[in-house]
Order: C-alpha cells, then structure tokens, then sequence
C-alpha cells in the first residue's frame, strides 16, 4: 500500500462544554501551550508524513479561515469545506468531505491531541480495501475522563461494538482512524432523517468485520473537550507528549 499522506479534520463542532473557555471562538483555536488545538492536529499530523488536509468546518468558521490565513502551517495544503448542518452529529460533516478524499486517509478529530509516534504508527499498517483501522487504547486505568470516553469491545483483531454507553468493552477509541474511501458508503448507509454519527457508521463496519482495532500500545493522545480535561492535558503535556512539534518550538525558542 502506498503511503498515506492526506488527513480529514472534522472542526466543524460548536464545542458547547468547552465554551467557558473558548466563549464565542470555535473550540479548534482555543490555544493549549500557545497554540490552537487546531494546530496541534496539523503539525503532529505532518510530522507523522501527512501533506494534505480536508478540514471540514461549521461554527465560526470564519474565524478558522482568517486563521489559516494569518498563521501559514507549512508547505502543506489545506482545504477547508464547510458544513452549515455542523449542529448535526459528526457523520455528516464527515460525509461534506467525500467529494475530496478519493484515497486512503487518515480521519481525526480537532480536539484529540497526539504525539506524532502515535499516528505514525497506525498509518504504517496495512489496509485492506472496504476496511477502517481505528486506533485504541488498552490502557483504561490511564484515561483521564472515562466515563466521556468513546468505548470499543474487540474480538481478536476486530471491533464488534463501538459507543460511550457500552458496558462490556475491552479498549478506548482514540479518534484516530485510517480509512478509505468506503468510509463514506458506510455512512451514506446510516444516515437516518438527515443525521449520522461517525459511530454509526462504524458499527455497519463492525458487524461486516472490517473495523480493525489496532493498538496503540504507550502512543499518546488526549480528547480534549471539556475545561478539566483541558487543564489535565496542560498539566501532563510536557511529560506525555514530548515529540509534540509545539513542544519542541517551545524548548529550542
């Protein structure tokens, strides 16, 4: 398999529990350690090979627009597509995006922060056609939130079950998946009365065996969505994610 060098951002979120500290702002600027989350995706993103961005943006996105361009990330491109329905749940702002990704990608949220290390490994793995690798986390004791937490149960290498109610479940879904195309189909399929979550569409996946979990071993990552989960992610940040690019600017500034 070629290599994966092209990314979905799904931004497009109001990020309502977080507004006490984002107040009117979209949460992808609320800045951590100096930068917007939004940044943090893109960097580690393209420090883990990715070139190409699909950001998929709703709430001000005005304002991540004028952002983008006052604050150039790189020799990277970047298209933004906006969604008007981003009340809607995150499927179909992943679906605003199908038109542009024609191959694997690599799908994240704005807010889950991750080293590179992380992401680099998930997408050296092999993809089969009409699959979805997403990447979990065994390690349950160290989840900050986990009651938030989207939970998966795996039966050997396959996801069976996805969602935050689940009661029996084995891994957490880290927000990192490595996708094609078929993603799109999948949810096309669950959509009812206009709305589908990214979830329900991984279940139709699930239930045809071709959700596969890898895991992410000691790799981090951090969903970042609430006030205390955003001061937890400062306090461990230079401890846990010391490949982070903003970390590095920060200790050869």
């Amino acid at each position: 398999m070629a290599a994966v060098k092209e990314c979905l951002i799904l931004a497009a979120g109001n990020g309502s529990r977080i507004s006490a500290l984002s107040r009117s702002n979209p949460k992808p600027l609320v800045p951590l350690l100096g930068a917007p989350l939004l940044e943090h995706i893109v960097l580690s993103s393209c420090a883990a090979g990715i070139e190409k961005f699909v950001i998929v943006v709703g709430y001000r996105a005005d304002m991540i627009r004028r952002w983008l361009v006052e604050r150039p990330l790189g020799d990277v491109s970047i298209t933004l597509i906006e969604n008007p329905e981003y009340h809607k749940a995150n499927g179909v702002s992943a679906l605003a995006a199908k038109e542009e990704l024609k191959n694997p990608f690599l799908l994240l949220m704005a807010d889950h922060i991750f080293e590179p290390r992380t992401a680099r490994a998930l997408l050296r793995q092999p993809l089969a056609k009409d699959e979805v690798i997403l990447g979990v986390d065994y390690n349950i004791d160290r989840i900050f939130d986990l009651d938030d937490a989207t939970k998966v149960q795996v039966h050997g290498h396959h996801i069976v079950d996805i969602g935050k109610d689940l009661v029996r479940y084995d891994a957490l879904d880290t927000g990192m998946f490595l996708c094609g195309p078929a993603l799109f189909e999948r949810l096309e399929a669950a959509r009812k009365d206009g709305n589908c979550s990214l979830s329900d569409g991984m279940r139709r996946l699930a239930a045809e065996r071709k959700l596969r979990a890898f895991d992410v071993g000691d790799g981090r990552w951090q969903d970042v969505d609430t006030p205390e989960a955003f001061a937890y992610t400062e306090s461990i940040f230079a401890r846990d994610f010391l490949e982070s690019p903003v970390l590095q600017r920060f200790v050869h500034v």
